[in-house]
């Protein structure tokens, strides 16, 4: 009986993959079954999460050295693409000094995920917003470091 249940599971599995494929690009679809950049960082130089109109949520963790981007992880209880999004969205902002990272907007991710169908392209915008908001909190925690023992997460 087990394997029955394993191998109906494959197949159903390999059917939604197949489905989605008809919707998203491949970069999409990578990123949603094997997210880079996910996870939790302890002590962020800067964080942010932002909930979006459809009720997903991410949160993004920066590690900063002199104003430029070492690391970005993310999190989320969001859909494929939302998942698809905060990932990219870390992946784009690693190596960026903060000026250029405030520069990744919902049409930046949007481009580098091949695009989105349109009832999708809030996850783009939750995932720039994110990214802003780590930001900002980075910069205001910089000029006032006291909030960092403060920051609720």
């Amino acid at each position: 009986m087990p394997v029955d249940f394993n191998k109906a599971m494959d197949e159903m599995q390999a059917s939604i993959i197949e489905d989605a494929r008809k919707i998203y690009s491949e970069k999409v679809i990578e990123r949603w079954l094997s997210p880079t950049r996910m996870g939790e960082m302890e002590q962020p130089q800067g964080y942010g999460k932002v909930k979006g109109p459809c009720g997903d949520t991410i949160k993004i963790f920066l590690r900063i050295h002199d104003d430029n981007i070492i690391d970005a992880l993310f999190i989320t209880n969001g859909c494929a693409t939302t998942i698809a999004a905060g990932s990219m969205a870390c992946e784009l902002a690693i190596g960026k000094n903060i000026k250029d990272a405030f520069k990744i907007n919902k049409e930046v991710i949007l481009e580098n995920l091949g695009g989105l169908p349109e009832e999708s392209i809030h996850c783009a915008f939750l995932g720039s917003n994110t990214l802003k908001e780590a930001l900002t909190d980075y910069l205001t925690s910089k000029d006032e470091p006291w909030r960092r023992f403060y920051k609720k997460q």
